[in-house]
C-alpha cells in the first residue's frame, strides 16, 4: 500500500521575525519556543509551507518535527487539543486561592474590593487544614495562592496553614508550590525569610510609577505615602542569596501613561542586574469599587499597544520580563484559575468562590467550607465557570492559541459581556515572541 504520509505545519504554530533577521517559532500545544538564525531561516520557512514535505530530509526539518512545528499529516491536532483540555479535570491536582484576611492597609484608587471582612476565622482555618489532610493521599500536586486584602496583615494565618500544608505534602510526597500577591509595604527582609521557609517563592508586587505618582494611586487607607518603604523592602530582599521570583506589576491608565517610562528608568538602576526581578504591565480595568465610573481607563487599542511598548522599553534597558509572560504561552498557561475545575477561592469566612474579581456576584458564590473540611459546592454555578470556553466557541476551537488559553482566559469577562476573552499575549503574538527572544539574550 502506498504511504501517503507527509509532514505539515502544526495548526498551533506562530512565527515572528527577530531583530537579528532570524525567526522565532512558537507552538502552543507543547510550549516549544525556538529561535533560528538568519542563515537557518532560509531552510526553515520553505519547510513550513502549507503543502508540507514528504520526508524529513534535513537536520532543520528533523528539528522542526522534534519540536512539534511539523507534524504527521495523519495526526488529528483538534483531537489532541480536546485531550489536552481534559487534563484540566485531573483529580490529583488542587489549587487553592486563600484570603487569610480580606482587610487591607491600602486604598488604591482603582481597587474593586469592599474590605467588609477581616481576618480568616478559626472555623475556616480548621476546615482548610482538614480538607488538605483528607485530600493529600490522592494528590500529586498542591498549589496555594495567597491573596487578600493584604495577606501579610495576617502573617500568623499564613504560618499556621503553611506549616500544616507542608507537613501533609511531605508525608504524602506531594509537589507543593506557592505564590503570594502583596502590596509590598509589610514585605520586610525578616518577613520575606519566613515566607521562603514556608515554600512561598513567587511574588507579585505592584508599583505604578515613581514616588509621587505611585503614592497618589496606591496610598494608605487613611492617606499617606507607601512608595519609599516598598522600594526599601525590595532593596533588602535583593541582598539575599535565596532563589525566588518577584514580578513587579505596573498598572497603567490614561493618567500615568507618561510616567511609566520614568519608572522603568528608575528600576533599571537597581534591578536590571538581578534576574529574580521581572516586570509585567497591565491596564487598569473597571471591575467595581467606589471609583469605578471615574477611572481613566485606556481604550482597548491603546492598552494592547502600551503593554508591549513598555515591555520592550524595559527589556531594552536590561530589566527582565516577568516569567509570567512566557509562562502564559505554555499549554493551559493562559487558562484562568477560575476556569479550572480543581481551583477554588476561599474567603476569610469560608465562602467559596471561583474568581477573585467578582466577590459580590451571586454566580461567583459557589459554596462553603465547613470546619471539618467538608465542601458544600454548587456544581451548576461551577459548570458555568469551567465550560464556557472552547467547548462552545467554534472560533476558539480553530485558533492557533487554543491549547494555551482554551477559550477561558477570563470566563467572567465572557459571562458578563458575551465577548471572547482573548489574552493580551495572543493579540500581539509576534511582538511577544520577539520580546521573549530579546529577553533571553540578557
Amino acid at each position: 500500500m502506498e504511504n501517503k504520509n507527509s509532514y505539515v505545519p502544526s495548526r498551533f504554530n506562530a512565527l515572528a521575525n527577530t531583530d537579528d533577521n532570524g525567526v522565532i517559532l512558537f507552538n502552543s500545544y507543547n510550549g516549544a519556543i525556538v529561535h533560528f538564525t538568519e542563515e537557518e531561516k532560509a531552510n526553515v520557512l520553505p519547510s513550513l509551507k502549507r503543502t508540507g514535505t514528504k520526508e524529513l530530509a534535513t537536520a532543520i526539518q528533523k528539528d522542526l518535527f522534534d519540536n512539534g512545528f511539523l507534524v504527521s499529516s495523519q495526526v488529528d491536532e483538534k483531537r489532541r487539543a480536546q485531550y489536552l483540555h481534559q487534563s484540566l479535570h485531573r483529580t490529583d491536582v488542587m489549587h487553592l486561592v486563600l484570603l487569610p484576611t480580606e482587610a487591607c492597609n491600602f486604598r488604591c484608587t482603582y481597587c474593586y474590593e469592599s474590605f467588609e471582612r477581616g481576618k480568616m476565622n478559626r472555623e475556616t482555618i480548621n476546615g482548610l487544614k482538614a480538607l488538605v489532610e483528607e485530600k493529600a493521599t490522592n494528590l500529586s500536586q498542591l498549589n496555594i495562592s495567597w491573596f487578600g486584602g493584604e495577606p501579610l496583615l495576617s502573617l500568623d494565618v499564613i504560618e499556621e496553614l503553611s506549616l500544616s500544608f507542608q507537613a501533609s505534602a511531605k508525608e504524602n510526597h506531594i509537589h507543593y508550590a506557592c505564590d503570594l500577591v502583596t502590596n509590598g509595604y509589610l514585605l520586610t527582609k525578616e518577613v520575606f525569610q519566613k515566607l521562603l521557609s514556608w515554600e512561598i517563592r513567587q511574588f507579585m508586587i505592584t508599583i505604578d510609577g515613581n514616588a509621587d505618582v505611585h503614592d497618589s494611586r496606591r496610598h494608605f487607607a487613611g492617606g499617606g505615602k507607601t512608595f519609599d518603604t516598598i522600594i526599601r523592602n525590595l532593596h533588602a530582599i535583593k541582598e539575599m542569596d535565596d532563589q525566588f521570583e518577584i514580578t513587579i506589576r505596573v498598572n497603567f491608565d490614561d493618567s500615568n501613561l507618561e510616567e511609566v517610562p520614568k519608572l522603568i528608568e528608575f528600576l533599571k538602576t537597581d534591578f536590571a542586574d538581578d534576574k529574580r526581578f521581572g516586570l509585567i504591565f497591565r491596564p487598569v480595568g473597571r471591575w467595581g469599587g467606589e471609583n469605578n465610573d471615574d477611572l481613566p481607563v485606556c481604550s482597548r487599542i491603546i492598552a494592547n499597544n502600551k503593554i508591549w511598548e513598555f515591555s520592550d522599553d524595559a527589556v531594552s534597558k536590561g530589566i527582565g520580563l516577568s516569567p509570567m509572560v512566557a509562562g502564559s504561552l505554555m499549554p493551559t498557561g493562559s487558562v484562568c484559575y477560575a476556569a479550572k475545575p480543581h481551583s477554588l477561592v476561599v474567603g476569610s469566612n469560608g465562602q467559596l468562590y471561583k474568581c477573585t474579581v467578582s466577590f459580590d456576584e451571586e454566580i461567583n458564590h459557589v459554596g462553603k467550607i465547613h470546619e471539618d473540611g467538608r465542601l458544600d459546592l454548587d456544581y451548576d454555578k461551577i459548570a458555568q465557570w469551567v465550560t464556557s470556553g472552547e467547548e462552545t466557541d467554534s472560533i476558539c476551537q480553530s485558533c492557533f492559541y487554543r491549547p494555551a488559553c482554551q477559550g477561558n482566559h477570563c470566563p467572567y469577562y465572557r459571562m458578563m459581556t458575551g465577548e471572547r476573552p482573548c489574552p493580551y499575549e495572543k493579540r500581539q503574538i509576534k511582538k511577544v515572541l520577539n520580546l521573549i527572544w530579546k529577553n533571553s539574550l540578557q
